[in-house]
């Protein structure tokens, strides 16, 4: 059972508790990245026979499981992707930035060129659930972005397929090529390249441990959004909310697996213990009810706060992936909201709408990185490059003023390539 707690009657340490992995899997991964960079495909095949149960003669999905694949998948389901994909794609054109120059100083040019990738890498994760809303939201930015090519890995089933599902979307998404591949396998793939799949620049989307830990050893050698942790909903609600409708967006994100954080925070004592009761109710009517009720019994609870600004203050502290804000005018206190991934607003805006089809994306900062960092975006595939020109008599007009700098800083050579122009 979900637990109550009294804010200011706890410690600290239990309302702003975080998940902890219970397992150093560093070395695993470390062993695993070596052995693909050395062994290239063998690896990559030998990891997918090992992990997925799937013995494949090509690791690239065809055009035909493609084609195949659309037929599997129902025309509703089709066309709900294509109505998602053109909210996403309508948010994040919003996104897109310009290149500048500054030319307003005689002889003097500055400027600022926004560079899209060559290529991306998306890991789309398998396992207990299949994700095509994690394809939209990584290759619609990229596609907007400019990105020249956009690869996606993702695991196979024990029968060497991917779920058609996933597949219609890297379709609708625009996605160029996709591998059989999951694991800390596919990053390192992505990372370092093999015979079959291209080295990419950059790598997103969000996957289990071993891929989280992935992501991190080769940052540096490519480029990463995030280090994912586990999902989060933390729900600031005041005592006119609906506890049947709160109990199910916990929930919604208990049942993504585990370790999962479900947090409600009110200033409603009766509201607390209705949804503890709800919750109750709801989890046997559940398919994933093993997965949701591990995660409620131990990363769920419910803060009692004096007010519902103390609510949003302990919020903040705890900065979470997804905020729900149901109380009535919530645009009266989005300022008061500094940190969170995405904020759903109101009492009629489910985390689930953000998950699927709203047109924000859902790759969202975790364990209390929101404070310092953003959602994926079109700025997630682009780099910026800065250029400067100056004349001679521009030049002219400052070198001393560098070589004054430059002497400064005691380095004389820098000094000099800017005076030995003016000198000559």
């Amino acid at each position: 059972m979900i637990k109550i707690l009294k804010y200011g009657e706890v410690e600290n340490k239990d309302i702003f508790a975080r998940v902890v992995p219970k397992v150093d899997v560093s070395g695993i991964v470390a062993d695993i990245i070596y052995d693909v960079r050395k062994n290239g495909d063998e690896a990559l095949y030998k990891y997918c026979e090992k992990f997925d149960g799937a013995k494949l003669s090509s690791l690239l999905v065809s055009k035909e499981e493609i084609e195949e694949a659309l037929t599997l998948v129902e025309s509703q389901f089709l066309d709900i992707l294509k109505k998602a994909e053109a909210n996403i794609r309508k948010f994040h054109e919003k996104q897109k930035r310009n290149s500048f120059i500054i030319n307003d100083e005689n002889g003097i040019v500055m400027g600022q060129k926004v560079i899209p990738v060559d290529r991306a890498g998306l890991y789309v994760p398998g396992g207990t659930a299949a994700y095509p809303s994690t394809v939209l939201m990584d290759s619609v930015p990229a596609k907007i972005a400019g990105v020249g090519e956009i690869i996606m890995v993702t695991p196979p089933g024990k029968d060497g397929k991917i779920n058609p599902v996933i597949l219609a979307a890297a379709y609708i998404g625009g996605v160029d090529k996709i591998f059989k591949l999951g694991g800390a396998q596919a990053v390192a793939a992505l990372a370092y390249g093999t015979e079959s799949v291209p080295k990419v620049d950059k790598i997103v989307g969000p996957g289990n441990a071993f891929v989280a830990e992935a992501k991190k050893q080769v940052y540096g050698t490519v480029s990463i959004d995030m280090i994912a942790g586990p999902s989060e909903i933390l729900v600031v609600a005041d005592g006119k909310s609906n506890p049947s409708h709160i109990a199910a967006d916990l929930l919604s994100q208990a049942e993504h697996d585990k370790m999962a954080s479900a947090v409600l925070v009110t200033d409603s004592n009766d509201l607390a213990t209705a949804v503890q009761s709800e919750i109750e109710k709801q989890l046997p009517l559940l398919s994933r009810e093993e997965i949701a009720r591990a995660s409620i019994d131990e990363n769920g609870k419910i803060i009692v706060a004096d007010t519902l600004m103390a609510a949003i203050e302990i919020s903040n502290e705890i900065a979470p992936e997804h905020l729900e804000l149901c109380v009535d005018n919530p645009f009266d206190y989005l300022d008061a909201i500094r940190h969170a991934g995405s904020i759903f607003m109101g009492r009629n805006c489910p985390e689930a709408l953000g998950d699927y089809f709203a047109g924000p994306n859902h790759t969202l900062p975790t364990s209390g990185t929101a404070k310092f960092s953003s959602p994926l975006s079109v700025d997630d595939f682009v780099k910026k490059t800065q250029y400067t020109y100056y004349t001679k008599d521009a030049l002219s007009r400052v070198a001393r003023d560098v070589e004054f700098f430059a002497d400064k800083e005691g380095l004389t050579a820098h000094a000099k390539s800017a005076v030995i122009r003016i000198e000559e």
